[in-house]
């Protein structure tokens, strides 16, 4: 069984913001009802990625 390729609509990064978490180690980035933390402002970029994908949506320069 072949599964068929879902298609994303690309959203821009700039859409997505950034920032340091006070009181505590690491960031956080919130974009379209989406919250996600980590240590690094890449890693918080790609569990951002991950939680759009889960709603369709993808950000520019992924390349998966």
């Amino acid at each position: 069984m072949a599964q068929e390729k879902k298609t994303f609509k690309k959203i821009s990064k700039s859409k997505v913001q950034t920032f340091k978490i006070k009181n505590r180690k690491g960031f956080a980035a919130i974009c379209m009802d989406n919250l996600t933390e980590g240590a690094t402002v890449g890693i918080v970029m790609e569990r951002m990625n991950k939680a759009l994908k889960r709603s369709g949506y993808a950000l520019l320069g992924d390349h998966e």
